[in-house]
C-alpha cells in the first residue's frame, strides 16, 4: 500500500495543525481562473487576512510542480497568480498533476480532498459546482457533489453558483446525504443573490450551532461533508431577477460557441462579468470574504469543542 503523498505546509499552518488551532482551507482556482492579475493576488491575500482577523489560520491549497501544498506564503501566492497554463484540478486529475509534476489549481472537490488529507475540517469558497442546466441531456454534473457526499469537510459557500440548476443541485445533494444548511435565513441563497426562490433544507444561526451539529454527526458515525449556504451581504447582492436575464444571455452565448466541460463555468462567469459591467466581480469578492469570515468562526467553534 502506498503512503499518503507528502503535504507541504507553511510554518504557520504546520504550527496550527500541531497545536489543534483552527485552520481554514482555501481553493486556488479562484486565483488562477477567477480574475486577472494583480486583482487575483490582492483578493487572495485579502481573504487570508480576513481569516486571520477571526482567529483562524488560512491554508490555500494548490499543487505546484507536483508538490501538494496546504498553505502558501505571499511569495508563492504571487507566483501562482502570474503562472500561465495552470491545470484546473478536480478528483479525476488530482493525482495526475502530482505524478506528472504539473502545476494545478484546486476546485472545490480537489480542495476538499487535500484539506481532508491535511487534517483540515473547514473550507471556504465562493460557490460550489453542481448540476448544470440541461444536464438531463449533457450529463454535466460537477464532481463537487460526489466529493461533498464522501469527504468529511465543512464547505462554506454562497450556495451553488447561480448559473447552475439549483433545484436539481439540491436534489443531488439530498440523494448523497449532504446536509445543506442556510446560515441565518430560511431561503437558499443563489451566489450573487440572497434568495434563490427556494427554501433551504436546514437552517442554523451561529457558528456554535454549526460546530455542535458537526460534532453530533461525527458521534453518530456520519460521513461526508456539510454545505453551509451563506448569503451574500445585502449591501453587495445583485437581485435574482436581474441576474436571471444575464445568465440566460450568457448561456445562449455558450451554446452558440459550443463551450463544453470544464470551460463552461469560467466562460459563463466571464460573460456575466461583461454583462454586469464588472458588478458581478465586486459581489463575488464580497461573498468570498463573507464566507471566509464565517468559515473562520466555525473553525474556531470546532476547535473550542
Amino acid at each position: 500500500m502506498s503512503a499518503t503523498p507528502k503535504i507541504e505546509t507553511t510554518d504557520e499552518v504546520a504550527d496550527a495543525l500541531a497545536r489543534g488551532r483552527p485552520v481554514v482551507a482555501l481553493e486556488s482556482t479562484i486565483i488562477t481562473h477567477g480574475m486577472p492579475w494583480p486583482g487575483n493576488r490582492d483578493m487572495a491575500l485579502e481573504v487570508e487576512a480576513a481569516i486571520r482577523s477571526e482567529g483562524a489560520v488560512p491554508a490555500t491549497i494548490a499543487i505546484i510542480e507536483g508538490r501538494l501544498h496546504a498553505g502558501l506564503d505571499e511569495t508563492a501566492i504571487t507566483a501562482l497568480a502570474q503562472t500561465k497554463d495552470v491545470m484546473k484540478l478536480s478528483r479525476a486529475d488530482f493525482a495526475f498533476a502530482i505524478s506528472e509534476r504539473r502545476t494545478g489549481a484546486t476546485t472545490v472537490a480537489a480542495t476538499m480532498m487535500a484539506a481532508h488529507l491535511a487534517g483540515i475540517s473547514v473550507f471556504a469558497t465562493g460557490g460550489i459546482g453542481g448540476v448544470h442546466r440541461g444536464a438531463e441531456s449533457s450529463f454535466d454534473i460537477s464532481a463537487d457533489l460526489d466529493e461533498l457526499g464522501r469527504t468529511s469537510v465543512i464547505v462554506v459557500s454562497a450556495g451553488a453558483k447561480a448559473i447552475l440548476d439549483i433545484p436539481k443541485t439540491l436534489e443531488a445533494l439530498e440523494t448523497r446525504g449532504v446536509p445543506v444548511v442556510a446560515f441565518g435565513q430560511d431561503a437558499m441563497p443563489a451566489f450573487w443573490s440572497r434568495d434563490a426562490g427556494l427554501a433551504a433544507p436546514l437552517r442554523l444561526d451561529s457558528p456554535a450551532e454549526i460546530a455542535a451539529f458537526e460534532a453530533t454527526r461525527r458521534q453518530l458515525g456520519g460521513h461526508g461533508g456539510m454545505l453551509i449556504a451563506n448569503p451574500v451581504p445585502e449591501a453587495d447582492e445583485i437581485s435574482a431577477d436581474v441576474m436571471a436575464v444575464h445568465i440566460q444571455t450568457a448561456l445562449a452565448r455558450a451554446a452558440e460557441r459550443g463551450v463544453e466541460g470544464k470551460a463552461v463555468t469560467p466562460f459563463l462567469l466571464g460573460e456575466i462579468l461583461e454583462l454586469t459591467g464588472g458588478e458581478s466581480l465586486k459581489t463575488n469578492i464580497a461573498l468570498v470574504l463573507n464566507n471566509a469570515r464565517l468559515a473562520a468562526r466555525i473553525a474556531v467553534a470546532l476547535a473550542a469543542r
